[in-house]
């Protein structure tokens, strides 16, 4: 699911190019358009959550993934800009309900001692989706862009897999009273090792009395605005920089292909950076990996900002991959360890909806810089700062390695 959400989120990105010649649009319009599926996550990002809360995890991650595909797909036959980008909004606000839900979702089915590390397996499915998404802009590229579009609302297929193979969260089903099922569930996912009495009654908080109000109460106010900003802050850092990575690149010379076979290998190196995380995150916990990880991307970023040959280039760019992907895998994971069962999803929901406002921002403003000849050394270099700030503020995050879900 994560990455037919990253799919979703890069094929935007690599037909721009296209979709730009097509409607004959300006880099500023190319980047409001990235950002037209951030604004419908941004919208949805706080609906899904409550939502799911009524219909549950897995009845919402099928909606959302059924409803995005219809509208992805309809967003291929656009007949101008102004439909097309009113598409791309509404296919976010369909699109967001995965990320919001599904790893949540997925923390709740999995026991104290494993939940980090596959988790972190979890978001390593974001390279996958960037890999399919590049894969089939060069593949179908001759076909135009319409068609590279069609093909990936077909992700939205993967919720019959969902519908026959994935269970409901136990801690759901628990708090709305289906006892039976929530031990039904435990004991399918420990393969019958775990089998409760029928009188025996599991204890969660009541998850429909959750409130977005609750999120900034006295005692998760705190927490809620740190992890906020540094949602805020990584996300700015990491999209600000991929959105135009292909236009940066050319400006340090490399054509159109040549830059898409740089984010490919880019691509690759992330998956190494999840493996090692995903290993190190239940040795040395939450905190101590995104610090020294996201630490690493900056300084990577800087050597990526300054570097003077094509080889420092290549080599800075990939350890901002590994290392960025690596602190977002983690990230995610310890989001969700921060909120007891009640608030989790609006926790989720307002982790998503920070990262959507600098999804929307970011574009457009390196746009701008773009668009107004700012050097390459000059846009990475604030791109860079915000990775700086998320170091500092995940520092005063407490650690959740090892503690039970609530």
């Amino acid at each position: 699911m994560f990455a037919i959400e990253a799919w979703e989120m890069m094929i935007i990105v690599y037909t721009a190019p296209l979709i730009g010649k097509d409607f004959q649009l300006h880099s500023l319009a190319i980047g409001n358009l990235i950002g037209a599926i951030f604004v419908g996550m941004l919208i949805g990002s706080l609906v899904w959550g409550k939502l799911s809360e009524r219909l549950g995890r897995k009845r919402s991650i099928i909606l959302s993934m059924v409803v995005y595909g219809a509208i992805s797909l309809l967003s291929a036959f656009a007949p101008n800009y102004p439909v097309f980008y009113l598409l791309r909004l509404l296919s976010g606000v369909a699109a967001v309900g995965m990320l919001v839900v599904t790893f949540a979702h997925f923390e709740e089915l999995l026991p104290v001692k494993v939940r980090g590390a596959c988790t972190v397996y979890l978001a390593s499915g974001w390279p996958i989706g960037v890999l399919l998404a590049l894969g089939a802009t060069v593949w179908l590229m001759p076909l135009g862009w319409r068609t590279i579009i069609a093909v990936s609302s077909l992700g939205s297929l993967w919720a019959i897999a969902v519908a026959y193979w994935v269970p409901e969260s136990p801690y759901w089903l628990a708090s709305v009273g289906r006892q039976s099922e929530a031990r039904a569930v435990i004991a399918r996912l420990s393969r019958g090792a775990v089998q409760l009495p029928k009188g025996y009654e599991l204890l969660v908080e009541k998850t429909l009395r959750g409130t977005h109000r609750e999120i900034f109460s006295a005692g998760m106010g705190k927490i809620s605005l740190l992890q906020i900003a540094v949602n805020f802050t990584f996300s700015w850092g990491y999209w600000g920089l991929q959105t135009w990575l292909p236009t940066l690149l050319q400006q340090r010379g490399l054509s159109l292909p040549q830059s898409y076979g740089f984010i490919a290998f880019s691509a690759l190196c992330m998956i190494p950076g999840y493996m090692v995380a995903s290993y190190l995150t239940s040795r040395l916990g939450r905190k101590q990996v995104v610090v020294s990880f996201i630490g690493a991307a900056v300084l990577a970023g800087y050597g990526f900002a300054n570097a003077q040959t094509l080889e420092m280039l290549y080599l800075s760019n990939f350890a901002l991959a590994f290392f960025s992907m690596g602190a977002w895998g983690v990230w995610d994971t310890w989001v969700g360890e921060l909120y007891p069962t009640r608030l989790r999803l609006l926790g989720y929901s307002w982790a998503v909806f920070s990262q959507r406002v600098a999804n929307i921002l970011a574009p457009s403003l390196i746009g701008v810089l773009v668009a107004l000849g700012t050097s390459f050394n000059m846009t990475t270099t604030l791109i860079n700062g915000f990775m700086l700030a998320s170091v500092l503020l995940a520092l005063l995050i407490p650690e959740t390695e090892g503690e039970r879900l609530h």
